[in-house]
This record gives structure tokens, sequence and C-alpha cells, in this order.
């Protein structure tokens, strides 16, 4: 081999191994400039818990410094009940980066508001769809598919990756003014609660639920009560 030839071969060789083992779930010296906040250390569920609960359940689990759900036919709801963050939130800037098994199904929801009255977290969080498009019943229904404003407003473009690549979600609330990003594309835009807004859930199957989409602040919350196993890490938020 040329020697000339080599010491180039080595730099790519590195270059390739570092990107494919990048450092994850930290925050680089700019990001925290801009004020983040990690929500997820990939050591523990430091900061989550299940809904109505007072830790996680145990399907939420730790492998390779992601959270991993790991569910089964045996699971009951209690080991998989929604993971939600214990801290609350108003104007906020919010990212993720998750992947899945072949058609599973699942949610990040926002505005949470945990309490008795609500079963669970969807009958007060708008959510952010997480659905797989070749082989999940979801991912046939406009308003339904990975990216979408659950059953309120399609996503313009399905940039969405198959399972079991890695996707990032990013979900802007800021005044009321609501951006979806998936993998670094603006895919919805709306503004909430107002006369819109109001209508959108009067058209949707959350009609009769008197407090969805009303909240101002609250929890994040990733969906364990859906089907399929995923993996989530990099999960950060900003306050606006």
């Amino acid at each position: 081999m040329n020697k000339k030839i080599l010491p180039s071969l080595i730099i790519c060789w590195t270059l390739v191994f570092n990107t494919g083992h990048a450092q994850q779930n930290i925050l680089t010296a700019k990001e925290k400039q801009e004020g983040w906040q990690l929500l997820f250390n990939g050591k523990n569920l430091s900061g989550w818990h299940s809904y109505t609960q007072q830790k996680p359940g145990k399907a939420w689990q730790l492998q390779n410094g992601n959270i991993f759900l790991n569910k089964n036919s045996k699971s009951v709801y209690a080991d998989f009940g929604d993971l939600v963050t214990d801290e609350e939130f108003e104007n906020f800037d919010f990212k993720v980066e998750w992947k899945m098994e072949p058609c599973a199904n699942s949610g990040v929801m926002f505005y949470v508001h945990e309490s008795p009255e609500f079963k669970d977290t969807y009958e007060s969080g708008p959510e952010m769809q997480i659905a797989d498009l070749a082989c999940h019943d979801d991912g046939r229904i406009l308003k339904c598919r990975a990216g979408d404003l659950y059953d309120l407003i399609p996503s313009d473009t399905e940039w969405v990756n198959a399972a079991p690549q890695w996707n990032s979600y990013e979900i802007i609330s800021n005044k009321g003014h609501l951006t979806f990003i998936q993998n670094g594309h603006r895919i919805v835009e709306t503004e909430m609660w107002d006369d819109h807004w109001r209508d959108m859930i009067k058209h949707s199957k959350f009609s009769e639920w008197h407090g969805f989409g009303t909240f101002h602040k609250g929890h994040i919350s990733l969906q364990g009560t859906e089907t399929g196993k995923l993996w989530y890490r990099n999960i950060k938020i900003r306050r606006l």
C-alpha cells in the first residue's frame, strides 16, 4: 500500500468511527448557554414517573443509554403506564429522538394535566403521533400518522424514517403558537386555544373530553399504553 494513502485512510476510519459512536444524552456548551435542560441523563429515570404514580413502571427500563419500553402480552398496565416528567412546562422548545420495532405505535403528549380527574395522559394532553407507516393501521389514516397532531392536524409531508431507524421530534409551543418538526422538517404549525383550535377539537374524537387541549401548562409524556417496543434518547427542553 502506498504510504501516502495510509494516513488518509486512518483519518477516514476515525471519522466514521466517531460519527457512529457519537456521545448521547449530553448538552453542548452552546446548548447550555442557550438554556437547554436535559430531561434524560442516559443513566437512570430521574425526573420521570408513570402517570399518577410515584415512580416509573417496570416496563420503562434503561438499555445502552436509552429509555427502553420493554413490554409484551403479559405486561400489566401498572408496568407500562405513560411516562411523564416530574416538572411542568409552559412555553418551551422540546426535543427527543426515538426509534421503534416494526408495527409499533406511541406518541409524545404535552400540557398533560396530572390529576385523578383524568385516567390517561391523552385525556388532557395533545399528541405528536409516533406510528410505523409501513404496518400499523394509524399509518394509513390522515391525522393519525407519525408526526401528525393526533386526530387534529395531518403533517404536510411524511419525513419519518422506517422502523427501526432513529427519528428526531421537536415540539415548540410559545404563547399558543405550536410547531412540530420531524427529522429537521417543519410539518405542522397552528395556534392553540383560539376559536379554530376549539372547533378542531369539537370535530375530533376528543369532543366530549372537557379538559383536552385546554391547559396552558403541564407535563411532557412518552406514551407506553399503545403497542410495541420503543427506545428514546437525547431528550431535552428549553423554557421560552
